[in-house]
């Protein structure tokens, strides 16, 4: 067998260490687990359009022997912080580079995005940022990309902070409150907008007190469906929710470690969708009530609430367009008797007219209600999205009262709280002759500021939800 030459002692011999080459290259840094972890979820949201509320757990785990628990955390504040501050991280580079931001490699943008949200938001050294980042782009990029990182950030650096940073951009109000509160101009409009249809809070600047939710991060909230509420409690540690009879809310953990979770009987599940299924099972009903649709109803959450409180008896119907939704609902229903799944279009459903006692439409929207939890929305999101939403959901509107008997109710939710989405399309369906608008409030006496005129509403700043958007309508006729 081949081997180290050995000694006469029988040792292996111990060669001399050779002196480095002329012009050798140092070998190149080890990168920084956390920061290349937030990176390829940038990298991702960037290129691929990825969600990083779902990218980024599935990272965390494939890389749990490279990161510990602080250096998972760090990823995540790393990666949503940088996430939802684009905008005003693109206002400060701007600035500072000799071109337009979009002719950058966006490889190069994301890191120079990723840098100055340590400078300017977080309790990084400067000098740590800088060196760390030039790393980064060096082992991503090159070492020619990695000279224009490290220029600019040094400028950033050298401007202070985030407060210096904003009196140096300006603006007008509206343009200062966006960049302070990291959001489009046109997003501070809408909620501007919606909280003026909203019952009034006293004291505070409310709309900022909004926009800076949607900056926090969010509990994870649990469901119960197939156990009492104590019994979730007591497995997972959490406290019971405010708002729903079925919620708990967790500081903090991996929901999948709760037993309940694991088998199905408990999901997570945010309070505010909770209360948008609740509606429709709430709301008093005249005549027969045995047939519920959800028409759109994927991935499932509210449909399995649905199916876990409805009276003995009731057959629950839940549709969804997509076949591969319409699929994770099936997996949400399981075991559940008297459902069933369609693949179905709820603008013309294969039910005839009349068919149903109660319809929930969750309609597709913006998202912009959950911003908390998928922080890119905000700025993959553009004005011109919503018309064109606002279309498809009043024509999902009328296609659910067509499903629905005379006498039945439409309970329609949306997650945003954009006017459009909401309280336009609600007024639209109103204008007819044969639907009543019923007052959401009175069914959630225990939620203070929930009302939104006939309407309710919402907000992480006041109940810790997603902004969702609660409407009732009857078909009269």
């Amino acid at each position: 067998m081949s081997g180290p030459p050995r000694r006469p002692g029988g040792g292996p011999r111990r060669g001399r260490r050779e002196a480095p080459r002329q012009g050798r290259r140092p070998p190149r840094p080890r990168l920084d687990g956390a920061r290349l972890t937030a990176y390829d979820v940038l990298d991702a949201v960037t290129s691929r359009e990825a969600y990083a509320n779902l990218l980024l757990p599935r990272l965390l785990r494939e890389r749990a022997g490279d990161l510990d628990e602080r250096d998972a955390a760090f990823a995540t504040q790393l990666a949503y912080g940088t996430l939802r501050a684009r905008g005003t991280l693109d206002a400060v580079l701007a600035r500072l580079v000799d071109r337009p931001l979009g002719d950058l490699d966006p490889r190069v943008l994301d890191l120079l995005r990723l840098g100055t949200h340590q400078l300017l938001d977080l309790r990084v050294p400067a000098h740590a940022a800088v060196a760390t980042t030039v790393d980064l782009t060096r082992g991503v990029v090159g070492g020619g990309a990695a000279g224009l990182v490290n220029a600019v950030l040094r400028k950033v650096a050298a401007g202070g902070g985030r407060a210096a940073w904003l009196e140096r951009l300006g603006g007008d109000e509206r343009q200062r409150l966006a960049l302070a509160t990291d959001h489009p101009g046109w997003v501070v409009d809408a909620w501007r907008d919606a909280l003026a249809g909203c019952a009034p809070e006293e004291g505070g600047d409310e709309l900022a007190d909004a926009l800076r939710a949607d900056n926090a991060a969010p509990e994870v909230h649990l469901v119960a469906r197939r156990l009492a509420r104590t019994e979730l409690v007591a497995e997972s540690g959490g406290t019971p929710g405010p708002w729903s009879p079925y919620a708990v809310r967790l500081a903090g953990g991996d929901p999948a470690r709760v037993p309940a979770v694991r088998s199905g009987r408990a999901a997570v599940q945010d309070e505010g969708s909770q209360l948008a299924a609740l509606l429709l099972s709430r709301a008093p009903l005249d005549g027969p009530d045995a047939a519920w649709l959800d028409v759109c109803a994927g991935p499932g959450g509210k449909a399995a609430l649905l199916a876990a409180v409805r009276p003995a008896g009731v057959h629950l119907t839940a549709a969804d367009r997509s076949p591969h939704r319409a699929e994770l609902v099936r997996g949400a229903l399981s075991g559940e008797p008297g459902t069933e799944v369609l693949v179905a279009d709820g603008r013309a459903g294969p039910w005839a007219p009349g068919s149903f006692d109660r319809v929930l439409l969750d309609a597709p929207c913006t998202g912009l209600g959950a911003l908390r939890r998928r922080p890119e929305v905000r700025w993959r999101r553009t004005p011109e999205d919503v018309a064109p939403l606002a279309e498809l959901q009043g024509e999902l509107l009328a296609g659910a009262l067509a499903a629905v008997r005379p006498g039945g109710l439409v309970a329609y939710v949306t997650c945003s709280p954009h006017p459009a989405e909401t309280v336009a399309v609600v007024e639209a369906a109103a204008g007819r002759e044969d639907v009543e608008v019923l007052p959401v409030a009175p069914l959630f006496p225990d939620v203070p500021g929930v009302e939104r005129g006939r309407h309710g509403q919402l907000w992480p700043h006041r109940h810790g939800t997603d902004a969702m958007f609660l409407a009732l309508l009857r078909r009269t006729s």
